[in-house]
């Protein structure tokens, strides 16, 4: 796994952890917690996106 990979699971797990706090004491229809959850579904896109590039990589090379 790759330095940039580690990065973005633990922005991911952190983004995570905080909507999931704001939910409990905000709601989870506040506009934080909708904040938020854009900025988490942005950061799964770019590690879906980071993985499917690992794996066209490797199906090239092999």
């Amino acid at each position: 796994m790759s330095l940039n990979s580690v990065k973005l699971i633990s922005k991911i797990e952190k983004l995570r952890k905080e909507m999931t706090d704001v939910a409990l004491k905000k709601g989870i229809t506040s506009k934080e917690s909708l904040h938020i959850s854009q900025e988490l579904d942005e950061l799964l896109n770019d590690y879906e996106q980071y993985k499917q590039q690992t794996n066209d990589k490797q199906k090239h090379q092999g």
